[in-house]
């Protein structure tokens, strides 16, 4: 029997590329549809996990399909590795897919699933069957090998289905909602693996998610979608800092606003003005986490709070072991505060209350 690196050696290779041309990851897809224009750039250098994060209708599935040649781009360019892949087949192309359901072939094994992939690009079948086993055994799923797909647990599954499209030897792997289908506790453990593993991968990772956490945890570079467009890309923790939309804000949990920057005063485009401890001149956002929020009943006597305004209950959630108030009023907001302190506030939809949030713990920064 060959041994996995021969079966490796073994397998077709990729489109070749351009001699000069640059590694990773170039592409902007463009795809139009009956009222929706996809319109996306994206970048990403060998071993870079990039996100594509957004709300559902963004356009995030769409651009994963167009990279895997699913879907045809309607204009704009792809190449991988200084390779043009705009006119090759999905077969012919170097990249592998994890789709959310996993998509394993229910009469095969675990082993067979795996090595249908290099199969497909031409390895013998012993060929294909050791490097199958190869990659179940780097998955920690050996024991698994001769198990079919109705047998494997949530997380097992996953981990199957990411082995069969690495063991195609892919430039660019591709990852649609790869934890959604697992419950809270698995969804833990694996995404830990799942981030080992996207560390060792040595060519470009495309992760596409709705959920912040994910994302967070296992890119190095988020890319937001928004109706087609990009609104904004950078590190996780840049993006968790600088909001750019209210979609972006809401997902990391800040109240944010955009207003004119006068010092250290920031008038609001649709509401009153905030005092901020930055100085600043013009265009910029103002943002403060649900935590900063103080909430009275009446107004607090003898308050030196620059940041102070009337609102009124809008709604109440349970959000982690703290209860969420949404506030209407002269500025909508969220605030988080204790169950003991919902309480004794007697919070409830329709009370009026004040707020108030300390200059140093609003963040502004240009818009």
């Amino acid at each position: 029997m060959t041994n996995s690196a021969e079966s490796a050696r073994n397998l077709p290779a990729p489109p070749t590329a351009h001699p000069h041309g640059p590694g990773g990851l170039h592409a902007r897809l463009v795809v139009d549809r009956p009222g929706f224009r996809l319109d996306v750039t994206l970048a990403a250098a060998p071993g870079e996990v990039l996100a594509l994060l957004g709300p559902n209708g963004a356009g995030k599935t769409t651009a994963l399909r167009a990279l895997a040649g699913l879907t045809p781009l309607t204009d704009g360019h792809l190449r991988l590795d200084g390779a043009s892949l705009e006119h090759t087949p999905p077969e012919s192309r170097p990249v592998g897919v994890v789709f959310q359901d996993y998509l394993l072939f229910p009469h095969l094994s675990a082993l067979d699933n795996v090595a249908f992939g290099p199969r497909c690009r031409g390895a013998g079948k012993a060929e294909a069957r050791a490097l199958a086993a190869a990659w179940l055994e780097r998955m920690g799923l050996a024991p698994q090998a001769d198990t079919k797909p109705r047998r494997l647990s949530g997380g097992q599954a996953q981990r199957v289905a990411l082995a069969r499209a690495l063991a195609t030897r892919p430039r660019l792997l591709l990852l649609d909602e790869p934890l959604a289908a697992l419950d809270a506790r698995t969804r833990l453990e694996v995404r830990a693996r799942l981030r080992r593993h996207l560390a060792e991968f040595e060519a470009v990772s495309v992760l596409v998610t709705h959920d912040p956490l994910d994302a967070m945890v296992l890119a190095d570079r988020l890319v937001v979608v928004e109706r087609g467009r990009v609104v904004q890309e950078g590190t996780p923790a840049d993006i968790a800092r600088r909001p750019r939309t209210d979609y972006i804000a809401r997902l990391v949990g800040l109240n944010l606003y955009r207003g004119l920057a006068a010092g250290h005063t920031v008038r609001l485009d649709d509401g009153p003005a905030i005092t901020t401890t930055e100085e600043l001149s013009g265009p910029v956002f103002v943002a403060f986490p649900p935590s900063a929020v103080t909430l009275f009943r009446n107004r607090p006597a003898g308050a030196s709070a620059r940041n102070l305004w009337r609102c009124e209950v809008a709604g109440l959630q349970t959000h982690g072991d703290q209860i969420r108030a949404d506030l209407t009023g002269e500025l909508p907001l969220a605030a988080d505060l204790t169950t003991l302190a919902a309480a004794e506030l007697d919070l409830r939809p329709g009370a009026p209350v004040w707020a108030t949030v300390k200059a140093t713990q609003t963040h502004a920064y240009p818009a």
